[in-house]
C-alpha cells in the first residue's frame, strides 16, 4: 500500500520540478574600465595657473636660508614678497613674480621660492 501511495506523490514531484523556471544564467563579470593618465593643466583653464621657473629671483635669496625671519625686511628686497609662518594660513592665489620666505617651527627661514 506504500508503493501506491509514494508513486503518485514521486511522479506529481517530478512534474512540478519539470515545470519550474530554469535557473538565471550567471552574468559574466564587466570588464574593468581603462584609466587614461591624467593630463597636466592648461594655464588659465577654469583658475588654474602654470607654474613659472623662478621667475622671482628667489635664488637670489638662498643664503637667507636657516637665518632669523627678522631678517627679511633688511634684504633690501624691492619686490613684492610674503612671509609664511611655520603652519600658518596661506592664500591660495599664486603670483609667479612674488617671493614666498616660509620658516619653521623656531622661526628661521626654511625655504625661499616664488608664489
Amino acid at each position: 500500500m506504500t508503493r501506491t501511495v509514494i508513486l503518485p506523490l514521486l511522479a506529481s514531484a517530478l512534474l512540478l520540478t519539470a515545470c519550474m523556471p530554469a535557473p538565471a544564467p550567471v552574468p559574466e563579470p564587466m570588464p574593468m574600465p581603462v584609466v587614461q593618465p591624467m593630463v597636466a593643466p592648461v594655464a588659465g583653464v577654469a583658475g588654474l595657473q602654470s607654474r613659472e621657473p623662478d621667475l622671482c629671483k628667489a635664488k637670489d635669496y638662498a643664503s637667507s636660508l636657516s637665518q632669523p625671519g627678522s631678517i627679511i625686511p633688511q634684504l633690501g628686497i624691492t619686490k613684492e614678497y610674503r612671509v609664511v609662518e611655520y603652519r600658518g594660513i596661506e592664500p591660495q592665489e599664486y603670483d609667479p613674480n612674488r617671493i614666498v620666505f616660509r620658516l619653521d617651527a623656531a622661526g628661521n627661514i626654511q625655504n625661499v621660492d616664488c608664489g
